[in-house]
């Protein structure tokens, strides 16, 4: 079974990603309980941090590409699911407005990787692999997702992630300004960070996270041609076989159309 969890602890609150059957990858309910958790979360205002973590010992290993089919396998589709499924889960998490604290453990991967980068601060540990190796499905990464990578580990890093497709360790992820420690237990580390946070002035943290999300550069919205040629993909043979194969557990065979 897919959800997402939410429990409260005082003035902390966890959001748990869970699906332990497929890594706990996210699928579409799971993006709009998503959206809708932080949401209800944004109006509490007893809660003054949010940790997130996956159920077991990995964060999510992505979106679920299992339902691509019947989600996301025509151009409006895609667009759709990208730019309001995803997306609004993404800005719920980001525009929170309490500071949030990303627990990674395992893997944190393509979709997994997004959420981590829309929260405030990452704990991982030495053990936690991270990357977005979706060249080998197919397909790049949405407009709006990339935005969010591009903002946190710069122009270099997210060509290096997205080109490469590579899948990485945790000192690398480090290096690549991704996470902010690597710590030996996860949750123990993300609950003392979260209660560092909660004993300090909740308006001031609400306000430093209000200002530093206001001061960032963001690139102007594409335009309609823009956003439809970034999904042009979707109508392309490469997606088809990148699709097809993944689901076979066989290596892609791309051919450039």
């Amino acid at each position: 079974m897919s959800e997402i969890i939410v429990k409260k602890d005082g003035a902390i609150a966890i959001v748990t990603l869970s699906n332990p059957a497929k890594l706990n990858a996210i699928d579409s309910a799971m993006w709009r309980s998503l959206a809708e958790a932080f949401a209800n979360l944004s109006q509490d205002a007893s809660l003054r941090c949010v940790i997130v973590r996956g159920d077991g010992r990995n964060f999510a290993a992505g979106a679920d590409i299992a339902e691509f089919a019947t989600v996301r396998n025509t151009l409006e589709q895609g667009i759709e699911y990208h730019t309001a499924v995803i997306a609004d889960a993404l800005e719920s998490i980001a525009s929170c407005l309490h500071p949030t604290v990303a627990a990674i453990e395992g893997v944190c991967i393509g979709g997994g990787l997004e959420i981590a980068c829309a929260c405030d601060l990452r704990i991982a540990s030495s053990t936690s692999r991270f990357g977005i190796p979706i060249n080998r499905l197919g397909f790049p990464l949405a407009p709006s997702e990339l935005q969010g990578l591009l903002q946190l580990v710069g122009k270099a890093a997210a060509l290096e992630i997205l080109l490469e497709g590579r899948v990485f360790d945790a000192a690398e992820a480090k290096e690549k300004r991704l996470i902010h420690r690597i710590v030996d237990d996860v949750p123990a580390e993300a609950l003392a960070v979260a209660q560092r946070i909660a004993s300090g002035a909740p308006l001031a943290a609400r306000i430093n996270k209000q200002l530093i999300r206001r001061m960032v550069p963001a690139s102007e919205p594409l335009t309609e041609q823009e956003l439809r040629a970034a999904f042009a993909f979707l109508e392309s043979d490469d997606y088809r076989e990148g699709m097809q194969s993944f689901l076979e557990k066989r290596k892609p065979d791309f051919i450039g159309r």
